[in-house]
């Protein structure tokens, strides 16, 4: 296995982990939104009923405002949440590709220099037995 060869797989682990500390959050951002959306299509369930009844009486329009407002402020509070876990996530994602990308530029280049170097070295290899050929074939003749 060649030095490019290496460097490569060593690029590809660090690939793979970089992918694999980034689905964590990622995860756990989808779990969020799952239960703000499960959240919401109850609150939405349970709103339709209360203001459906809201249009039959007249005494009952100060609670089911009052409820509907209850749920509002849940619903608030939950997006607050939701937003703040976004930018949490946002942040950590920023970091994290600030602090890994460097060192697999690094990498990279390393692996291009270490390849153009030994394709160098082939080809001199290569024209060297050339040359050494063709002092032989004329000595020969």
């Amino acid at each position: 296995m060649s030095l490019g060869g290496i460097a490569a797989i060593i690029a590809a682990v660090a690939f793979v982990l970089l992918v694999g500390a980034l689905a964590v959050p990622l995860i756990k951002l989808g779990r969020t939104v799952d239960a703000a959306t499960k959240a919401i299509t109850d609150i939405t369930e349970q709103a339709v009923p209360i203001l459906a009844s809201a249009h039959v009486t007249v005494d009952g329009v100060n609670q089911t405002l009052g409820g509907v407002n209850h749920q509002l402020d849940k619903v608030d509070t939950l997006t607050d949440h939701v937003s703040a876990v976004t930018g949490s996530i946002a942040q950590v994602t920023t970091l994290f590709g600030a602090t890994v990308s460097g060192p697999l530029v690094k990498a990279a280049a390393f692996s291009y220099g270490v390849r153009s170097a030994l394709r160098a070295r082939r080809a001199n290899e290569v024209e060297r037995e050339v040359r050494d050929e063709l002092k032989k074939r004329r000595r020969g003749a």
